[in-house]
């Protein structure tokens, strides 16, 4: 992914909640990632999905922070807020209790780009790191398919 994004001259940005910034240190894993990598916002709390992502409170306060619109706003907020050519969101429930009625391994993954907006919502299993590794997973497949 790292490789596509340097030879397109494309840039990276993350804003998260239930991965914590585990996208983007994976991401900066790589070597050579900085010549992609904008940074990220970790943003756990909801009221921060707000005020440092830019998403809407009323969203927020109508839905939760578990919604699929939630994580459009998220990448949308990363790539503007980062000055990236992509913005990948993420919220969800890693577990093990739900919240808010949503059951833990519903995860939303956002993806924000050039006359992008996408998301795909997933159902993992397993313990805390497995769904949060799983959700990585699904943000790298997510953005790897409209890179390719």
């Amino acid at each position: 992914m790292i490789t596509h994004l340097i030879e397109r001259g494309e840039t990276v940005a993350t804003a998260e909640s239930l991965t914590a910034g585990l996208v983007c240190a994976t991401l900066t894993e790589v070597p050579g990632s900085s010549a992609v990598v904008r940074g990220g916002l970790i943003v756990y709390a909801t009221d921060l999905k707000a005020s440092l992502a830019g998403v809407d409170a009323d969203l927020l306060a109508t839905h939760g922070a578990v919604h699929p619109e939630v994580a459009a706003q998220l990448a949308a907020g990363a790539r503007d807020r980062c000055g990236a050519t992509w913005g990948l969101g993420l919220t969800g429930v890693a577990g093990p209790a739900g919240q808010d009625g949503v059951a833990p391994g519903t995860v939303h993954v956002g993806l924000a780009g050039p006359d992008v907006l996408a998301v795909r919502t997933l159902r993992l299993s397993g313990d805390r790191a497995s769904v949060r590794d799983g959700a990585v997973s699904g943000a790298f497949a997510l953005l790897g398919e409209h890179l390719a």
